[in-house]
């Protein structure tokens, strides 16, 4: 698709503001002024984004947020959704458009298109073969899936009939797997024969006869021939068959209309500790704010509008990360989805870092999204991004997952200012994309709007499985700082929080949330009592502390503020900053600090993959900070590479922040949706046991931990 062919394209939160100054007579001198309304008139903003995507319900709501509280919130009561009836909404005009409802490509090469008729079909084939099977609403369909159209069109032919949908990738061993759907009781299974990733096929057929043996609530098999389509288990049926049915049942089939609190999905915390935490979202919330999110912050638009036109949306991701919902929820606003299934970075034996940046390229990607390790890698890879294809559709790139440092963003600014053959000073707009999108929030139409210029715009978020949504993004209105994110999300009451529990402007604190969000929990499978929810989030602070709307306490029926754990510097501008894990924090002598600061210090040196720093001050003792690190193929931790990694964090830290010891590591331990795992290493080096602090099953890399199981015994055993 040709830049030349797209239309301007004004930012859709300009549109937002324009709608909400015409069908409503609110105007706001900033973007901090629409924020501080959003999160004070709770029931006005939510009341907008209803009728700003003209979300529709048999019956009406008799109010928007009817109960403050958190836990517990209630939100838009008497109204009736499905996330697949927002999806079916687009059927018939993106296909008039000519669009296609998903683009995906396995590392094989194989290339499918699927357009949104066919989605709908392939949606209700499966979910009337489901529902002779006897799922009905509520029940559990568990799915053992990767990243391919199927998982999507399953997902949705379960939510189409409110039955509760849950996924884990393929890559995840079967007791991971276990130890998430044994929780949950699916009365289904969908499930592949096998994976392709790193150049290699994986077999999973015997990962799939011991999850159904071990899981005796399963009462029927779907299975996927990912890697053989003649594959078969007995007693399965195959998803091809089930996907084939084309029929008057199939072309009359309407999803369910469900209560807003419907629960939609499971999905789980990396489970460091114990079991993973099985997290319930709503069909309701899920809609109205991903729509928020997507189309407002991360400005991705429908294809099928002027404004939008031809807009193709891709963001990697395994099914194994919330970043999977985030991709489908393309489809709620006509959006054609494009995915990739495989490793980004090629096989071990022929690493390739241009691999999604070709696939980008070849199917005419407009925003680009990925991990923020990706970027990184790209980086320290020396990708050339000019000489890989055709890039100048892109507009937009998204990161999430972990902090992306400034380096890595001024190194892509770069290169999509090569891509579009300007000059590291041209100030010029690229070819095909418009020097401003739309007027500012005060109204001079001099105004240079970032990423519209001569910048790729980059939509740098925070969130988390846990909501699924963002509390801290972009706008693409706002000013560009590399190394930091634009803004708090609209209807997000995020804040960061001193020890004292008040909300501080240009210093690090507790990030929290003060208010509820639709997509917030509904509860968490199995949870009696909410003990595990409150405990998790809400139990920090007293309860009603910061609660009223705008500031101030409630009372103590209000509930306590969300707490993330992160930590979090809001600036005087509103752009933020995350400083990693609050719970896994360095404080040298007197100095607190979160780790990403050290990790851009210590991985912005070429021969550092990666790198993990955990600080053992506790309960009083002196504080001891070993740095682990992996090195390049080729280099060793002598003196001199130990000076520069020590000279680094002096220059960009201070000298306080200077390791106790270095080590040279082969993996840094990680969950399997990538994290680092200082807090268990941390505990483990403080005399913690091991099966106390980590859950193996849970982590991408279980066999490295032996290394850090002798570390600490050796640090712990008592002197001779």
């Amino acid at each position: 698709m040709s830049t030349a062919t797209r239309a301007p394209f004004r930012p859709q939160m300009t549109l937002y503001r324009e709608w909400l100054q015409r069908e409503r007579g609110l105007s706001f001198a900033s973007y901090d002024a629409l924020w501080r309304w959003s999160v004070t008139d709770l029931d006005a903003f939510w009341q907008s984004i209803w009728d700003y995507f003209e979300l529709q319900s048999p019956t009406p709501h008799t109010a928007v947020l009817a109960r403050n509280a958190m836990p517990g919130a209630v939100w838009f009561p008497g109204a009736q959704v499905n996330y697949v009836q927002q999806v079916f909404r687009h059927v018939q005009p993106a296909h008039a458009a000519g669009f296609s409802a998903w683009i995906s490509r396995n590392e094989k090469g194989e290339q499918r298109e699927l357009s949104w008729p066919e989605l709908r079909r392939q949606v209700a084939a499966l979910a009337l073969h489901l529902r002779a099977q006897g799922v009905q609403r509520g029940d559990r369909v568990a799915a053992y899936l990767p990243n391919i159209p199927e998982a999507t069109i399953a997902f949705l032919a379960c939510a189409s009939l409110g039955a509760v949908w849950s996924l884990c990738a393929p890559d995840m061993g079967t007791h991971a797997v276990l130890d998430r759907f044994k929780q949950i009781e699916p009365k289904v299974l969908i499930a592949c024969d096998g994976v392709s990733y790193g150049g290699r096929d994986h077999d999973r057929l015997a990962v799939v006869t011991e999850l159904r043996a071990a899981l005796p609530t399963v009462q029927h098999l779907v299975l996927q021939g990912n890697l053989d389509p003649a594959a078969t288990l007995p007693d399965a049926t195959p998803l091809s068959a089930a996907l084939a049915r084309d029929d008057a049942a199939t072309a009359a089939f309407e999803p369910e209309w469900l209560p807003f609190d419907h629960p939609l999905w499971i999905v789980y915390s990396s489970g460091t500790t114990g079991l993973p935490k099985p997290i319930v979202h709503g069909h309701g919330g899920t809609v109205v704010v991903a729509l928020a999110l997507k189309t407002l912050h991360n400005d991705i638009g429908c294809s099928y509008e002027a404004n939008s036109w031809g807009e193709r949306y891709h963001w990697y991701s395994s099914t194994g990360w919330v970043m999977w919902n985030a991709q489908v929820s393309g489809l709620l606003s006509g959006t054609t989805c494009v995915t990739y299934d495989g490793n980004p970075g090629g096989s071990r034996d022929k690493p390739d870092w241009a691999t999604l940046w070709r696939f980008a390229a070849d199917t005419g990607v407009t925003f680009f999204g990925a991990g923020a390790a990706f970027f990184a890698n790209c980086m320290k890879a020396g990708i050339d991004l000019p000489s890989v294809g055709d890039l100048r559709a892109v507009r937009a790139l998204g990161t999430t997952g972990s902090p992306l440092s400034e380096d890595v963003q001024r190194w892509g600014t770069a290169q999509f200012r090569a891509v579009h053959g300007l000059s590291p000073e041209d100030t010029r707009p690229p070819p095909g994309r418009p020097k401003a999108g739309g007027a500012p929030l005060g109204g001079s139409e001099a105004h240079e709007v970032a990423g519209v210029g001569a910048d790729i715009w980059w939509c740098n978020i925070s969130g988390g499985t846990d909501f699924a949504g963002a509390f801290i993004g972009g706008n693409r209105e706002l000013p560009q700082v590399p190394g930091q994110m634009q803004c708090r999300m609209l209807g997000s009451a995020v804040e960061a929080w001193n020890e004292q529990g008040q909300p501080v402007l240009g210093e690090v604190g507790e990030l929290v949330c003060s208010q509820p969000i639709p997509s917030m929990p509904l509860f968490f499978w199995g949870d009696e009592g909410g003990r595990r929810y409150l405990s998790s989030y809400f139990d920090m602070y007293p309860a009603g502390h910061g609660r009223q709307p705008g500031g101030g306490d409630a009372g103590p029926e209000a509930g306590g503020v969300w707490r993330h754990g992160d930590w979090l510097r809001i600036g005087p501008d509103g752009g933020c900053v995350i400083y990693g894990r609050s719970d896994a924090t360095i404080n040298r002598h007197g100095l607190r600090m979160g780790t990403s600061e050290l990790y851009s210090a210590v991985e912005a040196l070429p021969e550092v993959l990666d790198s993990m720093v955990v600080d053992l001050e506790y309960l009083g003792r002196d504080s001891y900070m070993p740095l682990f690190v992996v090195l390049r193929e080729g280099h060793t931790l002598d003196a001199a590479m130990r000076q520069r990694l020590n000279e680094a964090v002096k220059v960009a830290l201070s000298p306080r922040f200077v390791p106790d010891e270095i080590f040279q590591v082969a993996e840094i331990p990680r969950t399997l949706t990538g994290k680092k795992q200082e807090l268990p290493i941390k505990k483990l080096m403080l005399g913690q046991p091991i099966e106390k602090v980590v859950n193996r099953d849970a982590m991408a890399n279980p066999a490295c931990l032996d290394w850090y199981v002798a570390l600490a015994a050796q640090r712990l055993a008592p002197a001779a």
